[in-house]
């Protein structure tokens, strides 16, 4: 997806790092078929919380104020639970994933719900590329690489450093061919996000993959990093970190290279996929408001947080569902508001 808070800077992990880079893997085509059933390890993984001091919530008011902008929107049911991310392609279609594995799309004007390919996980972020394919980020899987033509899957990055990504979340490429994604969390999978966000351990990361295949990392330390947009000259990139109710600007270029600069935070609610749109409007989805049992509990002993994650899913903190997107340009400030 595309008033001015104070920005504050934060020392990247530079674009490059020997220790972190990894040499180009062969790709592995494999063919897909709807819906085939596919097991995952999903054990509930520990969690070591780390203390975190929340901005105080102070609701949808001023920029975030309440409106009816979206109550009219048209709903188009889909063949499978949680589509996430979506993304327009030039011919007209729209493409999205479901918690099923499977890729679908549908026309912009409407019509039949179409089946592409199936990515074996969990697919999350979508991007569409100048020759029509696509890049799927799946959390269980990997970078993908989608032919929605063929209906194959290229599988671009499954190990990073001799290990294997837990979360991959969302992307996007640049013109050059080079894909920025983001890998939320080392600790927590999608099937067990919220671990991540009652930890606060602050483990997400943000990659480049060069059109050669190379894998650098640009950013660590990020609180369950999430959707990503780059802007219009390619020198920079939006980052939303949900877990700090916060997007950030990342240089890409010239001597702050690696470096974030925090443009909007303290948001009502969890800022999670970003595209850019036009006229330098960055879109930022915000499915959920923000829990007050959350808030509460993160600057809180970690004991605390161990007992929640250990009751079961139902009495645990529940994100809420919300029609919510905001438009901000590269510093931050609110264009459009959107509920």
């Amino acid at each position: 997806m595309r008033g001015n808070p104070p920005s504050c800077h934060t020392p990247g992990s530079g674009l490059r790092r020997d220790r972190d880079r990894i040499k180009p893997q062969p790709l592995r085509v494999r063919e897909t078929h709807p819906f085939s059933e596919t097991v995952f390890d999903v054990k509930k993984p520990r969690i070591r919380p780390q203390l975190w001091q929340p901005p105080r919530d102070t609701g949808l008011v001023g920029d975030f104020a309440e409106n009816s902008a979206l109550h009219d929107l048209i709903t188009i049911p889909m063949p499978g639970t949680g589509p996430e991310d979506v993304a327009v392609s030039s011919d007209g279609w729209v493409y999205t994933g479901v918690r099923e594995g499977a890729i679908l799309r549908v026309r912009v004007d409407g019509g039949p719900i179409e089946f592409v390919a199936e990515t074996g996980g969990r697919p999350l972020g979508i991007e569409v590329t100048e020759d029509g394919a696509l890049i799927v980020c799946d959390s269980d899987a990997g970078l993908l690489r989608v032919d929605p033509r063929h209906k194959t899957v290229e599988v671009l990055v499954d190990d990073i450093a001799g290990t294997r990504p837990q979360f991959i979340n969302n992307a996007a490429v640049a013109t050059d061919g080079a894909i920025y994604f983001t890998d939320t969390s080392t600790t927590a999978s999608v099937h067990h996000f919220k671990a991540d966000l009652l930890e606060h351990g602050r483990s997400g990361r943000l990659f480049r993959r060069s059109p050669g295949g190379d894998v650098d990392l640009i950013l660590d330390g990020l609180a369950f990093a999430n959707g990503v947009a780059l802007s219009d000259d390619g020198n920079s990139l939006m980052l939303a970190e949900t877990g700090t109710y916060q997007v950030s600007k990342v240089h890409l270029v010239g001597e702050r290279a690696g470096q974030r600069e925090v443009v909007i935070d303290n948001l009502p609610g969890l800022p999670d996929n970003i595209s850019t749109g036009s006229n330098g409007i960055f879109w930022v989805a915000v499915p959920s408001l923000r829990n007050r049992l959350l808030d509460s509990l993160l600057p809180r002993p970690g004991w605390l947080r161990q007992a929640v994650w250990a009751l079961p899913a139902a009495v645990q903190p529940e994100a809420s569902r919300t029609t919510f997107v905001l438009g901000i340009n590269t510093n931050g400030q609110v264009l459009h508001n959107l509920q």
